[in-house]
């Protein structure tokens, strides 16, 4: 293989499949990154077997061919060079690198040692905004907790459905909805992806404002998103899915609520979060609802440090009534809610409460009480 490049492109690519570059002791191989060509493309892959991240991009090929080479240091020496032409040359199973006076070999291994990927077999696809996904999962990603008992809950629930997706997380104390619209006619279908996969979809296509295939397989999920024709670069990650059914959470979710108070998020925010200078070790706050007056008091108390009262107003409907919280619950669904309002809902103290923005239907958020 002879191939040449940009020292940028290749700087870029690696940054990208690095993400699912192992450090596995049991397989050193997957500390390894597969360098190939492909028609007129020089692609780029790394897998720790959960994940796997393939890049492509153009360059000059004189020679096809493939090498598996270490991603540590080949990537360390990479960053160190200035951004000019880079040619990569094989001799065996080792690299020999040319750019500028830089001039190094790095030792590899064979070739067949390293992992196939398996190709995802379509079962649905559909298309979004690459900026809309990750906004999405931004909201509901931090939720999941790792469960032996429970594996479903660790990870985020894609639900496809009337011509929505459900993006859905829970931690069995909290859980979090969001809803996006998309065009197209699709069966119902759902599959759980780790929360590992969830974050790193968000950290490699956050940037990216373009349209990103999602191919949902038997067992495997696929994105896969191509650049624009200048750029001439494209990214695939391909994820294991988590076997076994999510729970049945719509069965949770109120169908009728007794109290509703609108609030001003930033002012509700503020106040939780000096509440929770003064709460105990449970992170208790206490929210009264008084429906006459019209406010919410909230309330914290430590034995050792003193304890915390303040009042935020707001409009209320239905019944007064008193409930706890764990402060960090409820800190975390209002800063996924980007409204200036939120709506606070409850029918009583052992019931969960839910939040959700003003006047929109896409982000619901519930959180269970903590019981006297």
């Amino acid at each position: 293989m002879i191939i040449n490049l940009l020292q940028n492109k290749l700087k870029e690519g690696l940054s990208i499949i690095g993400r699912a570059s192992s450090k596995s002791i049991s397989l050193p191989v997957l500390k390894n990154i597969l360098i190939k060509t492909e028609d007129d493309f020089i692609s780029f892959s790394a897998t720790d077997l959960d994940i796997a991240i393939k890049y492509w991009t153009l360059g000059k090929i004189e020679d096809h061919g493939e090498v598996v080479i270490p991603y540590n240091s080949f990537s360390s020496f990479i960053n160190l060079l200035p951004n000019k032409k880079i040619t990569l040359k094989t001799k065996d199973n080792n690299i020999l690198l040319d750019c500028d006076d830089y001039k190094t070999q790095i030792n590899g291994v064979d070739v067949e040692e390293f992992p196939i990927i398996p190709k995802t077999e379509e079962k649905q696809k559909i298309v979004l905004n690459s900026k809309d996904l990750c906004e999405a999962l931004l909201q509901i990603i931090d939720i999941p907790s790792m469960s032996k008992v429970k594996p479903e809950i660790s990870g985020v629930l894609f639900s496809l459905k009337n011509k929505k997706i459900y993006l859905v997380a829970t931690d069995s104390y909290r859980l979090a909805e969001k809803k996006i619209k998309i065009q197209e006619k699709i069966d119902d279908f759902s599959v759980i992806i780790p929360q590992r996969t969830a974050r790193e979809v968000v950290n490699i296509f956050k940037e990216v404002n373009k349209e990103i295939e999602i191919i949902f397989g038997d067992n495997q999920i696929l994105f896969k998103l191509k650049m624009d024709d200048f750029n001439h670069s494209h990214i695939e990650l391909t994820s294991k899915i988590i076997e076994g059914n999510y729970p049945d959470y719509q069965s949770i979710i109120p169908k009728e609520l007794k109290t509703k108070i609108i609030l001003n998020k930033d002012e509700f925010l503020n106040k939780i979060k000096a509440s929770s200078i003064f709460t105990s070790k449970i992170n208790e706050v206490i929210l009264d609802v008084d429906s006459e007056k019209q406010e919410v008091v909230i309330k914290s108390n430590n034995n050792e440090l003193g304890n915390y009262e303040t009042k935020i107003s707001g409009k209320a409907e239905g019944e007064s009534v008193s409930v706890s919280f764990n402060y960090r619950f409820i800190l975390d669904g209002l800063s996924n809610i980007k409204d200036s309002e939120v709506v606070f809902e409850i029918n009583n103290e052992s019931s969960p409460g839910i939040l959700r923005p003003v006047n929109k239907e896409d982000f619901l958020y519930i959180i269970m009480p903590i019981k006297n």
